[in-house]
């Protein structure tokens, strides 16, 4: 039987292989052959692990030969962004600094991705440590947009969510530290999740913002993200900041109706800059979600205005710190051309980052320096408190809120390189949910004149992953009705 990878699900790849329409061996080297095909215009994957996929999959094919029950993502085939270590397989962070690094370990939340049968494809394209709007800042070029090969796919997971959407993956993990994962679901028309702050561990996470970095599935459907944060939730002991709380069955979460539940709708996110194709998709949805019974309640997120410049002092900070390692001494990128350690320092990281990330790690060491610590960080924390209460105070009154994820859909290749501000700007309905550590999904709710895709933000309380697959399914059907 001829399966069409394009459209295959998490849930039908693993029927397919449970019950012998295909081996998970034929299956993998069906995705190796699509994106030798494929990906050379789109430049989603940067490794492919060839090897250690066949493997995974000769193993689920034996469990199968011998009747044995199948783990639950049995065959599927996953990407991983290459923020993500992986034992044996070249993880560079997008950076020149870990051109040749080879982890020693693996990621806990690939590792658990593996323990449940998924078989590891690649590791995809991203912004250098995860830091950018547009995975445009990627050392090894950057990803174009598979909706539009002449736009951007988001970032920094863009390798991630562009791989979905061209079908080069059945799913895959990236990381939200400002939005890097729901701002590229956007771009590119696919579910982008990132959960409650701790509820998937960091470990074996490339760390850019340890008090701001997530890791969490994009997929092609709501329920497949529920399928996947089943098998990377939980408590891990190797992740201090990971929650030790009971993780529900969020696919049995998904199909419960959502009459009756609150919705709120906050006014700074529907302001000035805000694209009318953008705001009519977006209020589209809420006004299907009203009919399908949802109350809609408007509110107000009074210190939303103070999110990017808080957001770009907390994460710069940390990412000063964070990057702090990368000295040409332990591992990665060493300059060859050093007569003292001084200089050897200086050259290795002048050789090894990029402009953005030079420019964050001096922000961010500007913003810890003597003298003004106080001036940027502290009152940055003191102005993330209050964003944080905003979110808790509204929450007293909905269940769940809803924005756009973006301000425009996918915007060209170059139109906002040299201009940094307009790029951290695209960021600017997503940063305050990591600021709060609270969950949120971008789910897709149209297209544009161009046919561009449109998301839809679903914000909802510290670990209520369930109520935002609820109305996500319930946006997510809607717009299959429609189209």
């Amino acid at each position: 039987m001829e399966l069409d990878l394009n459209v295959l699900t998490v849930a039908s790849t693993r029927t397919a292989v449970e019950q012998r329409q295909v081996t998970a061996t034929s299956l993998a080297e069906g995705f190796f052959a699509k994106i030798e095909a494929e990906d050379k215009q789109i430049h989603a994957y940067l490794t492919v692990s060839k090897e250690r996929a066949l493997a995974q999959a000769a193993r689920i094919d034996a469990m199968a030969d011998k009747g044995e029950a199948l783990p639950p993502l049995a065959g599927v085939p996953i990407a991983i962004k290459d923020v993500m270590v992986t034992r044996g397989v070249r993880t560079t962070a997008g950076s020149k600094m870990l051109e040749n690094f080879i982890p020693p370990y693996d990621c806990t939340a690939v590792s658990r991705l593996e323990a449940a049968g998924a078989v590891i494809i690649g590791k995809m394209n991203c912004d250098e440590f995860a830091m950018g709007s547009s995975n445009e800042n990627s050392a090894y070029g950057p990803v174009r947009n598979p909706r539009d090969l002449s736009r951007v796919p988001g970032g920094s997971s863009g390798g991630s969510a562009a791989c979905v959407a061209a079908g080069t993956a059945v799913a895959a993990l990236g990381s939200d530290t400002g939005g890097s994962i729901r701002q590229p679901a956007a771009f590119c028309g696919v579910v982008g999740l990132m959960p409650t702050y701790g509820r998937v561990s960091r470990y074996g996470l490339i760390a850019f913002a340890s008090s701001l970095d997530h890791i969490g599935p994009l997929t092609k459907s709501v329920s497949d993200a529920a399928l996947i944060l089943q098998q990377i939730a939980g408590r891990d002991p190797m992740d201090s900041t990971s929650a030790d709380i009971p993780v529900p069955d969020y696919s049995a979460e998904i199909e419960p109706p959502v009459k009756g539940l609150r919705i709120g709708v906050p006014s700074e996110y529907f302001a000035e800059g805000l694209d009318p194709e953008v705001r009519r998709a977006v209020e589209g949805a809420i006004q299907k979600l009203a009919a399908a019974g949802c109350e809609v309640v408007p509110i107000s997120l009074p210190h939303t205005k103070y999110a990017i410049p808080t957001y770009y002092v907390v994460a710069t900070a940390e990412a000063s710190s964070n990057l702090a390692r990368y000295d040409g001494v332990r591992y990665g990128y060493r300059s060859p051309e050093s007569a003292t350690l001084s200089t050897m320092y200086r050259r290795t990281r002048d050789e090894g980052f990029g402009p953005e990330v030079k420019r964050r790690i001096m922000l961010g060491t500007y913003a810890l320096s003597a003298g003004y610590y106080d001036a940027y960080y502290i009152k940055a924390q003191r102005v993330r408190t209050l964003l944080t209460r905003d979110f808790e105070q509204a929450f007293q009154k909905v269940d769940a809120i809803i924005t756009p994820t973006t301000p425009t859909p996918a915007f060209k290749l170059g139109e906002k390189s040299d201009d940094p501000l307009a790029m951290y700007l695209a960021d600017i309905y997503t940063v305050t949910a990591d600021l709060a550590g609270i969950p949120g999904i971008s789910v897709p709710c149209g297209t544009s004149k161009d046919g561009l895709p449109i998301g839809l933000q679903i914000l909802a309380k510290h670990f209520h992953e369930p109520t935002i697959f609820r109305l996500a399914h319930a946006v997510e059907h809607a717009q299959a009705a429609v189209s």
